[in-house]
């Protein structure tokens, strides 16, 4: 078991294959840190990495001991208000008005496996010797609560997760104000912080600068882990790039406000936090009563970026994903939105479906439109039953008869959110989210449903599993298009409204576990405005996030790019749409488009009964090369080898890697034309050293050592020859290369 406890010198040895996490119990009875890193020995003592000193200026814990403050000290899970001044983990207000705690260490528990979060998402293990957990009870005996460490370490992934439970074992009530999952005092400061930041059609892109004394973070306050800022951040050695040097990755799996942050204080040590954002948060805890906070994926990497993510994408793939579509292929979508937008009937859905069969694609996705009155965005949101106008036969009907046709029938829904003109909204308008005598503000003309409200979520599972179950549906698009604004519950006492934005997200888990659990083999897609959600929560219930809603080639290169950060390409909804494109009103080829979409769960959003005979036999040709190589992309191992982010970003280049290494994928992209460039090469990445490739559409071979040293030679490009021979041309060209190990 990789967890050891050293009872002498009260010392905790998180351990595995790749890392060590080292704690201790201080002489105040609290814990402090002592590393986290590459894998050490074990030894039988840590104690020369405590270092205590007296400093001018410090606060002591003990009388007549002038070395001894949390000030200097690494911990654990801090507080405010005993001698440390920098922002804590948590923070408890009691019945007296203080906020003053002494959580000392009580007993802890070492066993294997990994239990699951009670309402909350979460990684798991599916054997008990993968993973060993450490939980540590800490005791402040004087308001009579508990708090509960919880450390996972897997035995062959570089992985720790952490959370953190509340109990209040007393008589007086406690109300959390602050109650983050995981709190890290690293050793120095001398890191770069990657965040992955954008807005609406533009998600996820990559940020990095220099930590600098102070405190740098992102966070939420939308309701949702949102487009702004995505909840993972991490910290690489200014001289770590994609392929070397150390990376410390930080995940956190929730859906709603988050924080993530980086404190680095006047001695260069950085606080690492995480958890549940504390602005507008506060949780009443009853004699009795507890609080679990959710779960923090925790990667170290010495194998740069790329190896941190791979290790994300391996874990999330593996052990987050549930159900059985964790190991099934994804099937290439055609959605009808972008084709049709509200203007639709059952002929128009069948022409595209039957277009579409022809060509290969194998699932037909009904998007909005199809209940109430929904003939635009005013209306009937929050009545899920078919508009029997557009289609006589109903949802049913028209799934039967595309399902007849040889293909899987899928549909949208947006089950947290109403319009005023609708059924439900008549009949409960006290159902959404608001704030009595207050203004009811609205986004796309709609209003967010009380998710915190048991009687509104079991409302809406009962209209939706009516839906899936009288049709053959096996594939739901859930999506959510707006954030939260004058947070407030109709059903909660004064007291409890603080709590409303986490409670709304245990309703949205508590729906999707429903569904999934009675349904599990619909694939479900999780959508919120495009990528305003894309997290390691929704995981654990939908195994693909629609990216975004910007599905221009160019854009997506940037959006594709920052997302595998952490998230696997499994997970990865990519589409091919028309041009101009709907977003961005840019032109790209049919060919470009299809190239950067099949590094995801690929599919196509446009009309294609409009496309040209030529056009439709390459789409027939770009679906039976997914097809071919969908389970490479979708359970390959993934590198980024140029970044559109960095150097001019004008050469993008990704790869995929089969587990034997005996296949590759190389997706590599020019976004403008430069005059007369000079010849170019890719170095690629994990292929066999010793093992020898034929490159499709290229003469001879070449071993794996020769492609990732001397590097894979590219196209030429225009060099004012006239007629060019051989050259690629053009803005916005992109080409792939097939690597198969030579027999």
């Amino acid at each position: 078991m990789p967890i050891y406890f050293n009872e002498n010198t009260k010392e905790f040895h998180l351990q595995n294959q790749g890392l060590s996490y080292i704690f201790c119990i201080m002489k105040n009875n609290q814990l402090g840190h002592l590393y986290y890193g590459k894998k050490i020995k074990h030894r039988d003592s840590f104690q020369h990495l405590l270092r205590t000193q007296a400093r001018a200026g410090m606060s002591n814990v003990f009388e007549g001991d002038l070395t001894f403050s949390l000030d200097l000290l690494k911990q654990e899970y801090p507080s405010y208000g005993t001698t440390d001044y920098r922002e804590p983990a948590y923070q408890i207000l009691q019945e007296n008005g203080s906020r003053t705690t002494q959580f000392e260490y009580q007993c802890h528990e070492i066993f294997e496996g990994k239990p699951a979060l009670n309402g909350l998402p979460a990684a798991y293990t599916e054997e008990e010797g993968e993973a060993s957990t450490l939980v540590v009870t800490l005791v402040d005996s004087l308001i009579d609560a508990e708090i509960k460490l919880s450390y996972t370490v897997y035995e062959n992934r570089n992985v720790m997760t952490r959370n953190t439970e509340f109990v209040n074992k007393g008589k007086q009530k406690l109300e959390l104000t602050r109650a983050l999952s995981a709190s890290v005092d690293l050793f120095d400061a001398d890191f770069e912080m990657v965040q992955l930041s954008g807005s609406w059609s533009r998600e996820r892109h990559v940020k990095s600068r220099e930590l600098v004394p102070g405190i740098q973070s992102i966070s939420s306050t939308r309701g949702t882990s949102s487009s702004q800022q995505n909840p993972f951040l991490a910290l690489k050695r200014p001289t770590a790039d994609e392929n070397q040097g150390e990376v410390y990755g930080f995940n956190f799996v929730y859906s709603g406000n988050f924080l993530a942050q980086v404190e680095v204080d006047q001695y260069d040590v950085a606080r690492v936090t995480m958890g549940i954002n504390p602005f507008d948060f506060r949780w009443l805890l009853k004699p009795g009563e507890t609080f679990q906070t959710p779960e923090v994926v925790m990667v170290y990497s010495d194998e740069g970026m790329n190896g941190m993510s791979q290790t994300y994408h391996d874990l999330y793939r593996e052990r987050l994903v549930r159900g059985p579509w964790k190991k099934e292929e994804r099937p290439v979508l055609i959605n009808n939105w972008e084709a049709t937008y509200f203007d639709f009937d059952e002929e128009k859905l069948l022409s595209i479906a039957k277009e579409s069969k022809e060509l290969g694609i194998e699932l037909f996705v009904l998007d909005d439109g199809w209940f109430g009155k929904r003939d635009d965005d005013t209306t009937s949101l929050g009545d899920w039953f078919s508009d029997k106008e557009k289609l006589p036969n109903g949802v049913e009907g028209v799934a039967r008869k595309i399902t007849d046709l040889g293909m899987k029938f899928g549909l949208w829904f947006e089950p947290e959110m109403v319009n005023k003109a609708s059924e439900l909204y008549k009949q409960h308008p006290d159902w959404i989210i608001q704030v009595k005598g207050r203004t009811h503000s609205h986004g796309r003309n709609q209003y967010v449903l009380d998710f915190s409200r048991k009687e509104v979520v079991d409302n809406l599972y009962e209209q939706m599993a009516e839906v899936l179950k009288e049709s053959p549906i096996t594939y739901v698009k859930w999506d959510m298009n707006r954030y939260m604004t004058e947070i407030g519950s109709l059903d909660l006492p004064s007291e409890r409204q603080s709590e409303v934005a986490h409670r709304y997200i245990l309703g949205v888990y508590d729906l999707y576990e429903r569904l999934t659990s009675q349904f599990p083999e619909v694939l479900f897609e999780s959508c919120a405005s495009g990528g305003a959600r894309f997290d390691p929560g929704m995981l654990y219930y939908a195994p693909q996030t629609w990216t975004s809603d910007d599905t221009d080639a160019v854009e997506r290169l940037k959006i594709q790019y920052g997302t595998s950060m952490a998230y696997p390409l499994s997970t990865i909804g990519a589409h091919v749409s028309d041009v101009p494109n709907h977003q961005v009103h840019r032109t790209t080829s049919l060919s470009t488009r299809g190239d950067v979409s099949f590094f995801g769960t690929f599919g196509y959003e446009l009309d294609i009964t409009t496309m040209t005979p030529e056009e439709k036999d390459e789409v027939k040709q770009q679906v039976h090369y997914y097809k071919q190589h969908r389970k490479l992309i979708q359970y390959g191992t993934f590198y980024r080898l140029l970044s559109p982010f960095e150097e001019g970003g004008n050469r993008v280049a990704w790869m995929v890697v089969s587990p034997d290494q005996k296949e590759a994928l190389v997706g590599y992209y020019k976004i403008l034309a430069e005059p007369n460039p000079g010849f170019k090469r890719l170095f690629l990445k994990g292929l066999n050293e010793q093992q020898e490739y034929e490159i499709e559409g290229m003469d001879g071979s070449y071993y794996g050592d020769e492609l990732m040293r001397a590097g894979l030679m590219l196209e030429n490009e225009y060099s004012g020859s006239v007629p060019p021979e051989n050259e690629k041309l053009g803005d916005f060209t992109s080409s792939l290369y097939k690597l198969t190990a030579k027999q």
